[in-house]
């Protein structure tokens, strides 16, 4: 059974933009914290941006300013806008229901891959 799907990635040039999308079933997304994560090729994974269900938002450092993460409870699903994208930003991106500062709720699914690039 399919618990998470993430969508939106893809290839954009330096300063563009992307939206990412999870889509959660109700019973992971109601209640929980959820978290946009990264992992960039030989680097560990990285936690980028979390909401909680009242809609309190914190962020890596290296994404303030650029990155809005946002929940759409009515249709259990949480977004990452990324803005002035940077090559720094190329990994594989995910989303997961975030239980602490370590642990995540869900086994990793497969990401969407962005890529900045010329």
């Amino acid at each position: 059974q399919v618990q998470l799907v993430e969508s939106g990635g893809g290839l954009v040039q330096p300063g563009g933009s992307l939206r990412l999308s999870c889509a959660a079933s109700r019973s992971i997304f109601t209640g929980n914290t959820m978290g946009w994560y990264r992992q960039a090729p030989g680097k560990q994974r990285e936690l980028v941006a979390a909401i909680t269900t009242s809609g309190s938002t914190n962020y890596a450092d290296s994404v303030k300013g650029r990155f809005t993460i946002s929940r759409d409870n009515a249709k259990n699903t949480v977004y990452l806008q990324m803005d002035s994208l940077k090559p720094e930003d190329t990994a594989v991106y995910y989303c997961n229901a975030r239980i602490s500062s370590t642990l995540v709720l869900l086994s990793w699914g497969q990401g969407t891959q962005v890529t900045v690039s010329t």
